[in-house]
């Protein structure tokens, strides 16, 4: 089998609640999401997706992707998709970096070896563990009050699990944190998300306040050491996000004790095939994970919905389902919540259709 064409499709995915709101008073209102599509020499075709979350979360944008696509498309054509390792080394070869670039050709690879294969591709990652992958609820920063209330709207929807976007002055935050434990049962998990928007001084601050609470910090300062310097203070479990981009930022965190949980993004580390290195390392050291991308559709809830589904349980800190936070839709079969829960395809390769009337003329054609 042979890659013998590219398409790149660009799709504006508004977000349902009008903005979403993290850190360092940072928001978007429309994410630019990129989709491909490649063409064989059998007449299969296998999707991927990238949806950077705007130009100022990771080192990632809408536009770059496209860009990248197109200095990775020469060196793609032409290659076998089921060749995985290979087909990454080529990548790797031909752009150095620039991982979320890769990661919706790799996706779309996976996609046409489960078609080839007549097999889900949770079931070629390790198998399907379990009957449903537990969702987290991301909760946009705003006031206390209206943060605590957007909480109980999405516990009325079955989220048991809360991800709460501070990163902002520390009084506020800690209100924010405060008024959420409040309302919660103890069956339910909480996490402060940061996102990187504290100082060390106010990350100290912070996780003082609230020692006493039940609660998850998250990527607390922008640095793997001054996050460190954070963990190190606090005996609140701790997860890292932005700062494990790789295997080897895990290993380091592994080896310092900066971690009880990671959350791992397909686009971050460079694709399906890298996030399922990392997963099988993480679940050999021990260590759980939230396991999503930086953001997305349909085609993307799929893949992560797959990867979740072939990890196992107990190392399934949480998910997301990135089509529900949108109005648009650019494929049919992806998994939908079910009180808190999703559920990856049984059908072959991702499992999606592409919504070709969503997803409009390709913006770029490689042959």
């Amino acid at each position: 089998m042979k890659i013998v064409a590219i398409r790149v499709y660009q799709t504006d995915l508004p977000l349902a609640e009008g903005r979403y709101s993290w850190a360092n008073g940072k928001y978007v209102d429309i994410f630019d999401s990129t989709a491909v599509v490649l063409e064989t020499d059998e007449g299969l075709e296998g999707c991927g997706e990238v949806c950077p979350l705007g130009p100022f979360y990771l080192p990632a944008f809408g536009k770059g992707a496209r860009a990248g696509i197109d200095e990775l498309a020469p060196h793609v054509l032409g290659h076998d998709p089921l060749d995985l390792t290979g087909i990454n080394q080529v990548m790797d070869q031909a752009l150095l970096g620039h991982p979320y670039v890769k990661s919706p050709i790799d996706m779309a690879c996976w996609d046409l070896l489960g078609k080839t294969l007549g097999a889900p591709v949770c079931q070629l990652m390790g198998g399907r563990q379990g009957e449903s992958v537990a969702l987290y609820r991301a909760i946009s920063q705003g006031p206390a009050d209206a943060m605590a209330e957007n909480v109980q709207m999405y516990r009325d929807q079955g989220y048991r699990r809360f991800q709460l976007k501070v990163g902002g002055a520390p009084n506020d935050d800690i209100a924010r944190i405060r008024a959420v434990a409040a309302i919660l049962s103890p069956d339910e998990i909480l996490v402060a998300d940061a996102n990187t928007g504290w100082q060390a001084h106010e990350a100290a601050r912070v996780v003082n306040a609230i020692a006493d609470l039940d609660v998850y910090v998250e990527q607390p300062c922008r640095s793997y050491e001054e996050s460190l310097t954070i963990r190190r203070r606090t005996s609140l479990p701790f997860i890292l996000d932005e700062n494990i981009d790789g295997l080897d930022k895990l290993l380091r965190a592994h080896a310092d004790g900066a971690i009880d949980a990671i959350n791992l993004k397909i686009s971050k580390v460079g694709g399906l095939s890298k996030a399922r290195v990392i997963r099988d390392v993480c679940v050999s050291l021990g260590i759980p994970m939230t396991i999503e991308d930086s953001w997305g559709g349909d085609i993307i809830t799929a893949a992560i919905a797959h990867l979740a589904h072939s990890t196992p349980e107990r190392f399934r800190f949480t998910s997301t389902d990135f089509n529900s936070y949108v109005t648009v839709s650019n494929a049919a079969g992806a998994p939908k919540r079910v009180d808190g829960h999703m559920t990856a395809s049984h059908e072959p390769g991702l499992g999606i259709t592409p919504n070709w009337d969503t997803l409009g003329e390709p913006v770029a054609v490689y042959r």
